[in-house]
């Protein structure tokens, strides 16, 4: 009888210790015609024991697919696929009955960034920076064609190292990144330019502040109302040695107002303030912050690149517009990115959230839940909407173009 007891006691905890709780499988097809459309059960919130996913140390960047499930082999689905549907609901109707992720161009490694999308020509324009240190052209895809060309193009003057962009009343607003004393045979410096694409002609808007030369004028929106141009600083020209000087102050978000040459400092708390976004009710920015990859400043021995650190800062922050546009206030975090850091920044005409994080693109709601991911085999820098209905994303980056077809729309840009 004793015995009997003793047995019973043992098989009782052996079933205690079993692990509970675990969703499974982890991942299915959400829809056997879209085969290529992976539904995460439940976020994989609980994983089968033992799991593992290796931190990015900047050189190498595992992704969430790259996590190590023996235990749920459903999981090995999940490299397979273009799209991962996080929430089911809100997910699918997004992506829309036929979505699709296309590779379009292969390109170099250098970093594409600024994509800008010309309704009136058809084309988008973007740009390449180092490496190779030094002048490269901008490159054009012009959509008319089929299939689309992808061509190399210098404006009058030439703009160095556009790196973030948008499209404001026919003109091309390029977030110039670089700063160099002989460019194209001219002097320039971080800050803003336009050009005209019909003109081909390009204008500096902005180039210092009171004699300072910005460190990297990154990305940017126009408020489509005020005519201001937000844009934020971080320190990345330095770690890539698209610049000749070292930064002069602090990494920060500024707010510029064309017509009076006005410059106002909005936020400075970010480390490396990256992608800046509006939403289209005009009342809340978004920007990210990407101090998770940065590097020492010392301008006595020279640039000395940047590095990756998994536990630094790559988190996305909302911000109220305030003052009748002029300043912003109850900043708080909504998203940390899953993929290395959060890059390029949009926000959909729904009010959805779209960033550029590592190999892929997220898309979340106006409170940082992750919806969707586009996954991607190359790094992604930025993206922008095309077509007339705005609905077709091309995604630009390190070694590839690339294009998705869903149901998500892009804010009209005028």
């Amino acid at each position: 009888m004793r015995a009997t007891h003793l047995f019973t006691a043992s098989c009782l905890g052996a079933t205690a210790l079993a692990q509970t709780g675990v969703t499974s499988p982890l991942a299915q097809v959400c829809n056997v015609s879209l085969p290529k459309v992976l539904c995460i059960e439940k976020y994989a919130a609980v994983m089968p024991y033992h799991f593992f996913r290796a931190t990015s140390n900047g050189t190498s960047t595992p992704t969430f697919g790259s996590t190590s499930v023996p235990n749920d082999k459903s999981f090995a689905l999940v490299n397979q696929s273009d799209f991962l549907v996080f929430d089911r609901e809100r997910g699918l109707d997004l992506l829309g009955p036929n979505p699709s992720y296309e590779f379009v161009f292969e390109v170099s490694k250098a970093i594409h960034e600024g994509p800008v999308y010309v309704p009136a020509q058809n084309k988008l324009y973007l740009s390449q920076l180092a490496p190779p240190p030094g002048y490269l052209p901008q490159l054009v895809v012009d959509l008319n064609a089929s299939p689309p060309t992808l061509s190399e193009y210098f404006s009058n003057p030439p703009v160095y190292a556009p790196n973030g962009g948008t499209f404001h009343n026919g003109l091309i607003y390029w977030a110039a990144a670089g700063g160099n004393n002989s460019i194209g045979g001219t002097e320039q410096r971080s800050g803003i330019r336009t050009l005209d694409p019909i003109t081909n002609m390009s204008t500096t808007l902005l180039n210092n502040y009171f004699g300072y030369y910005f460190n990297t004028v990154d990305d940017l929106f126009v408020h489509p109302t005020t005519g201001d141009v937000w844009f934020t600083d971080p320190q990345y020209s330095w770690f890539s040695a698209l610049t000749d000087t070292a930064p002069q102050f602090e990494s920060a978000t500024y707010r510029f107002t064309p017509s009076t040459g006005a410059v106002n400092l909005v936020e400075d708390t970010l480390l490396q303030p990256n992608g800046i976004a509006i939403s289209p009710d005009l009342c809340t920015i978004y920007i990210s912050d990407s101090g998770a990859a940065s590097g020492p400043i010392d301008g006595r021995l020279g640039s000395l690149g940047a590095s990756f650190n998994a536990t630094g800062k790559r988190t996305i922050y909302a911000f109220d517009l305030l003052g009748n546009g002029t300043y912003i206030g109850n900043k708080r975090s909504v998203y940390l990115a899953q993929d290395r850091v959060p890059d390029g920044l949009k926000v959909a005409a729904n009010g959805y959230i779209v960033t550029a994080t590592g190999f892929g693109v997220d898309v979340l709601d106006a409170v940082g839940t992750l919806l969707v991911r586009v996954q991607t085999n190359y790094t992604v820098q930025n993206f922008a909407w095309t077509g007339e209905d705005l609905k077709t994303l091309w995604l630009v980056g390190e070694g590839g173009i690339s294009k998705v077809e869903w149901g998500l729309k892009g804010q009209t840009l005028k």
